[in-house]
């Protein structure tokens, strides 16, 4: 038996630290923060096309349309939304909103971990990680290096982009590998100085039709 398949990659350490209060992890998707941004958000896009004193009117339903405004626009950088970007140090601060003012919600602790950014806003980045977590980055704080991580228990690399093919190599879900080519429903990772293929859907750091 090839000595390949007994081999096990493990995620090495913790990724990240909780600090929100716990109030609001009980009620995650109706906190208070989670309002105040998108009313700030809200506020600063009427700013440059309506006269102040009519913002304080279109404050009624902020939440609502400040979420339509970011899903249309197409990012402060000029980048495509969504895309995925990494971690560019070790500790990383997610905040509850586009500022330093902002409350830290998460420590993350893993370098080139991958992130979906979802929303610009001025030197800002909303990402959203592998569990769904959301919250906003400033810019230098991540990479545009590609990196994938591993879904799943016990995930199956093989040789070729091909479930009938040789697997050289069993990770585990939460095992971040270097990105290097998605094509179909397939993609290639590089994990310590193995290169191996796995399902698309075994992973978090490519979207559904994205090809390179």
């Amino acid at each position: 038996m090839n000595a390949c398949l007994t081999q096990v990659l493990r995620p090495w350490h913790k990724v990240r630290v909780k600090l929100i209060p716990q109030r609001y992890l009980t009620h995650p998707k109706a906190t208070f923060v989670a309002a105040f941004v998108a009313v700030t958000l809200f506020v600063a896009a009427l700013a440059m096309t309506l006269p102040l004193q009519n913002i304080a009117i279109a404050k009624d339903g902020a939440k609502k349309t400040a979420k339509a405004v970011a899903a249309a626009h197409p990012g402060a950088s000029g980048l495509a939304i969504p895309r995925f970007v990494s971690l560019a140090s070790a500790t990383v601060h997610m905040r509850a909103g586009p500022g330093v003012r902002y409350p830290i919600a998460w420590v993350y602790r893993r370098k080139g971990l991958p992130l979906m950014v979802m929303a610009e806003f001025e030197y800002w980045r909303k990402v959203r990680d592998t569990d769904g977590t959301e919250g906003w980055m400033h810019r230098t704080l991540l990479s545009g290096k590609r990196n994938a991580q591993l879904h799943g228990t016990i995930n199956d690399l093989h040789q070729t982009p091909d479930a009938k093919s040789r697997i050289v190599l069993r990770a585990e879900g939460g095992v971040i590998g270097k990105l290097l080519a998605c094509q179909g429903a397939w993609c290639r990772l590089e994990l310590g100085d193995i290169r191996a293929w796995l399902h698309r859907s075994d992973i978090f750091g490519a979207l559904p039709n994205e090809e390179f």
